[in-house]
C-alpha cells in the first residue's frame, strides 16, 4: 500500500487541488485493503467497488484502490451518499464503509491549527484512526457479482429503439428484446426520432 500521502498527491494532481472528500476516498481505500486483506492499489479486478456518489470522493478512492469506472471496477449508484461497498469477487465478502456521523465534528480536535472549518476536515480526515472516522459493515448484494460485471461479449440490439446493449443489460417484454430505456423509461426524453437526426445531417 502507497503512503497517505502518495496517494493524496496523485489524487490532487488528477484533480487539480485536494479537498476534504478526496481525503476521505484515500482513507476508505486504505481502510478496505485491511478490512479484506487485500493489496492494494490492485494490478487486476479483484476489488469491485460500488460507490454511492460521484465527484471528488471517487477520485481518491480510485486512486487508492485502482478501481475505475473505465476498468468496470467501480459503479456508481448514485444515492448523494459519501459511502460505497468493496466486494472480493473472488471470496464473495462484501463490506460497506461511510464516514462516521461525528466525522466531521470530530475533525477540528485533530486539526487546532485549522483557520476554518473545511480546512479542519481537510487536514482531520488525514490525521483520524479509521475507527473514528469511519463505520463499516458486512452485506449482502442484492445482485450476484456475475451478474453486475456480465461477460465479455455479450450484446444485443433493442427491438424498439434499435440501439445496441452491452453486458447482458437487456429486458425480456412482452416477448421483445429491449433497452432499459424503452422498457423502464429512464433520465431523457427524445425531443426528435434518430432518424430526424440523422437524415438532416
Amino acid at each position: 500500500m502507497k503512503t497517505l500521502d502518495q496517494l493524496l498527491a496523485e489524487s490532487a494532481a488528477l484533480h487539480h487541488h485536494l479537498c476534504p472528500r478526496q481525503v476521505l476516498g484515500a482513507q476508505m481505500g486504505r481502510l478496505v485493503a485491511d478490512l479484506l486483506d487485500l493489496d492494494l492499489p490492485q494490478s487486476d479486478k479483484r476489488l469491485l467497488t460500488i460507490v454511492e456518489t460521484d465527484g471528488c470522493f471517487t477520485t481518491g478512492l480510485s486512486v487508492a484502490t485502482n478501481c475505475w469506472v473505465g476498468r468496470r471496477t467501480m459503479r456508481v449508484e448514485d444515492y448523494g451518499k459519501v459511502a460505497a461497498t468493496f466486494v472480493d469477487t473472488e471470496t464473495g465478502q462484501a463490506i460497506r464503509i461511510a464516514p462516521s456521523p461525528t466525522a466531521r465534528e470530530r475533525a477540528a480536535a485533530f486539526a487546532p491549527e485549522a483557520q476554518n472549518r473545511w480546512d479542519a476536515m481537510l487536514l482531520g480526515y488525514q490525521r483520524m484512526a479509521p475507527a473514528g472516522l469511519f463505520v463499516w459493515q458486512p452485506v449482502t448484494l442484492t445482485t450476484p457479482v456475475a451478474v453486475i460485471v456480465s461477460s465479455a461479449g455479450c450484446r444485443a440490439v433493442c427491438d424498439h429503439c434499435g440501439e445496441e446493449i452491452l453486458n447482458e443489460r437487456e429486458v425480456l417484454q412482452g416477448g421483445l428484446t429491449l433497452c432499459r430505456h424503452c422498457a423502464l423509461g429512464g433520465y431523457y426524453q427524445a425531443c426528435e426520432s434518430m432518424r430526424q437526426l440523422v437524415s438532416q445531417s
